[in-house]
């Protein structure tokens, strides 16, 4: 007996003294932090690092992360006129610091990560569904920034008494029932032939105005070349009655020679393609008494306001 027990001695102490080297000794990894209990009580933090704590009395709960973490929800809500609204969102959320106040919430406050987990998505489903009760089924689609504000307002207290913050909370699909998306897609296709109805009758009335301001402009522009054509009739019928009597000659000549550039002009600017003359002997002494008869008007620098305009002898 007392051979078996020399044999087996050493074994039994590298057994014993593997085990008080297991239980005595800890390791944290980075980006954590381990608590301790001393027989059931809060004793003290471990940061990250190899740590000595008291076998059999000191036990250590499992780490506690300070990286950011995620979880994504998926929950339903109903606005005030009864549509159903599917909301997906991703939570990012962190411990808060690593005080020691901070971890022993974190430690504490709840059973296990599981039941955090859950009460913080009820807590979050329960804001949301509050926010979206008071509004309409058009206006959920625009309040995507507002209602992260409000469940921002509602956790921040709440989780910083727990030792966590919200980092963000972002709402990748929001979504209605089929009946309801249809009519949406019905409602937003309405509006936008309204809206290519009115643009196509503004291009009509814009097309239409500048057509009007351009043949105003046109109008006025012929008026202004008429007006210059007569001034320069004018001047030129002034200038021969000057002349004309410079010379002491017979005016029916120059009467008679402007009528037939006038006939010319009229031949060359008008949209015909023959010009009638009457060229009978009492058509010929008719013209010749319409330009004698001209001879009453005197011939000063007012010629110009005289009607030279019209002559029979053109049909």
């Amino acid at each position: 007996m007392s051979f078996l027990l020399e044999y087996y001695q050493p074994i039994v102490i590298l057994i014993f003294a593997y085990w008080f080297i297991s239980t005595s000794f800890t390791v944290i990894q980075e980006g954590h932090v381990g608590v301790t209990t001393f027989w059931g009580k809060y004793y003290r933090i471990f940061y990250p690092g190899f740590h000595f704590k008291i076998p059999f009395i000191e036990r250590v709960l499992p780490a506690i992360s300070l990286q950011n973490q995620s979880l994504e929800l998926s929950f339903q809500a109903i606005t005030s006129d009864q549509a159903n609204v599917y909301f997906k969102t991703l939570m990012l959320y962190s411990v808060l610091d690593n005080q020691e106040t901070t971890i022993k919430n974190v430690a504490f406050k709840f059973v296990s990560k599981g039941n955090f987990h859950q009460t913080l998505t009820r807590s979050i489903e329960g804001t949301v569904r509050a926010y979206v009760a008071t509004k309409k089924q058009e206006e959920v689609l625009l309040l995507c920034s507002e209602i992260v504000q409000e469940v921002n307002k509602k956790l921040d207290e709440t989780l910083s008494q727990w030792g966590y913050c919200l980092l963000d909370l972002q709402i990748n699909e929001i979504k209605f029932d089929e009946a309801i998306m249809r009519s949406m897609a019905e409602v937003v296709a309405s509006n936008n032939l309204m809206q290519a109805a009115y643009n196509q009758g503004e291009a009509v009335r814009i097309t239409k105005v500048k057509e009007a301001e351009a043949e105003r402009e046109a109008a006025q522009l012929r008026g202004q070349g008429t007006a210059l054509f007569r001034e320069e009739v004018a001047k030129g019928i002034s200038k021969a009655a000057t002349e004309i009597k410079a010379a002491d000659l017979d005016p029916s000549f120059v009467l008679f020679s402007m009528w037939l550039e006038s006939m010319r002009y009229i031949a060359k600017e008008s949209k015909g393609n023959m010009l009638f003359f009457d060229g009978s002997i009492d058509g010929q002494k008719h013209t010749l008494k319409e330009l004698m008869a001209m001879r009453m008007f005197p011939l000063t620098g007012n010629a110009g306001e005289q009607d030279v305009t019209h002559f029979s002898g053109a049909k």
